[in-house]
């Protein structure tokens, strides 16, 4: 039986407001109504991060990534205080990425030249697209002009590993006009540019009342051009919705997709946790809503062990997101299990061409990238009768 292996740790700190929720939005993000107590939020992830330090002992935390909402609401001494009490309380790499989320209209707060002296190495700005109307219909709050205002502060922070996300597929969003926001974008010197269809998802504004968006062969051609004008510029894809210049992939979701371990911290964050002695793999997740996350905190966490039938499905939800995709030997560490539990599956795919081998390694084709639901169905497996009598969901502890 093959030994499960400690992975890689990352950090995620979740930052829960914006000033205003996009309509298309459905990360766990609430309207900031009256001041932003940072004090306050910024005590209560210092908790946090004490309570969950326990489970990873002298783990060492390899990237940081500071997520929300909207994060850059929060000025650079919250920032570093936060950053500091990461590194009270955890082990940090010498060499540890650190990323921060911006919003172009959101960095009133500081200049990035502040942020990086407080311990960034690396933003993540939401650009989304360089079309004043496209930029309306989403709902965003910035104009194409304080995105080239804020990559131009950017470069002169020092802080030129940043990325741009991009979305496409927008409302009235022709191939022409998804090819020019890329050519915006390549034109403000990014390092790392993140693509993204928009999607309609179940619980926002967008679901309620619907825009017209592009059929799925012209988002199709969005994609392929957009695609092939980044690999013009010197941009690898990567991942299915990632791009980079070489030596500038996303450390922090590179731990993600391969299967890696991270602490979640902060109101409604997700974390995953292996324990090679026990031979589980345990999700977290803390209260979604600010105000009782900030009342409890640290003492209500949910905790679930990932059942081994359901290994498979969690481990390729990630891992199949790589262009380069997987190897044998990573399944096998990572979760545990022995490669027989996907051979079945994994020969099906590639016989039909959706899958590529190479030697032990395992890759999405092109065609399977474009089908990607497609290929992750295969790898579900419902609970053995034993197990289904049994399993509960999410479980709520007293502390971790």
């Amino acid at each position: 039986m093959p030994q499960l292996i400690t992975p890689p740790l990352s950090l995620y700190i979740h930052f829960p407001w914006c000033v205003r929720k996009c309509p298309y939005c459905d990360f766990n993000s609430h309207t900031l109504r009256g001041e932003l107590d940072e004090g306050r939020y910024i005590e209560a992830l210092d908790r946090d991060l004490e309570a969950q330090a326990v489970e990873v002992g002298d783990r060492q935390v390899i990237s940081i990534f500071l997520g929300g909402g909207t994060p850059s609401l929060f000025s650079p001494e919250a920032i570093g205080r936060v950053l500091a009490s990461a590194r009270r309380h955890l082990s940090i790499a010498p060499d540890v990425e650190v990323t921060m989320e911006a919003n172009p209209g959101a960095i009133e707060r500081g200049k990035f030249g502040e942020y990086r002296a407080a311990g960034l190495t690396r933003v993540s700005l939401g650009a989304q697209s360089f079309d004043a109307q496209r930029l309306l219909a989403l709902g965003r709050i910035h104009s194409p002009d304080e995105t080239r205002r804020a990559a131009t502060e950017l470069h002169a922070a020092g802080l030129d590993n940043f990325n741009l996300d991009l979305m496409y597929a927008l409302p009235g969003q022709d191939v022409e006009a998804a090819v020019r926001d890329v050519e915006e974008a390549l034109a403000l010197g990014p390092a790392h540019l993140s693509h993204y269809q928009l999607t309609i998802e179940h619980g926002t504004v967008f679901a309620a009342q619907p825009p017209a968006l592009p059929d799925d062969d012209v988002a199709a051609d969005m994609l392929t051009e957009c695609g092939q004008r980044l690999a013009a510029a010197g941009f690898a894809q990567y991942e299915v919705s990632a791009y980079a210049q070489s030596g500038r992939q996303c450390r922090h979701n590179l731990n993600y997709w391969t299967f890696g371990d991270y602490l979640g911290v902060g109101a409604g964050a997700h974390g995953k946790l292996s324990f090679p002695k026990s031979g589980s793999i345990v999700r977290t997740l803390q209260l979604r809503e600010p105000r009782r996350y900030l009342a409890s905190v640290p003492a209500v966490v949910t905790r679930k062990d990932v059942a081994p039938h359901e290994l498979p499905f969690e481990f390729m939800l990630n891992a199949l997101r790589l262009v380069g995709g997987f190897d044998a030997a990573t399944f096998s560490q990572r979760t545990g299990l022995d490669w027989g539990a996907i051979a079945d599956p994994v020969n099906a795919l590639v016989g039909r061409g959706l899958l590529i081998r190479q030697g032990h390694s395992y890759g999405p084709s092109p065609t399977g990238l474009r089908f990607l639901n497609e290929l992750l169905l295969s790898f579900m497996v419902e609970a053995p009768p034993e197990t289904a009598k049994t399993a509960g969901g999410f479980g709520l502890s007293t502390g971790l």
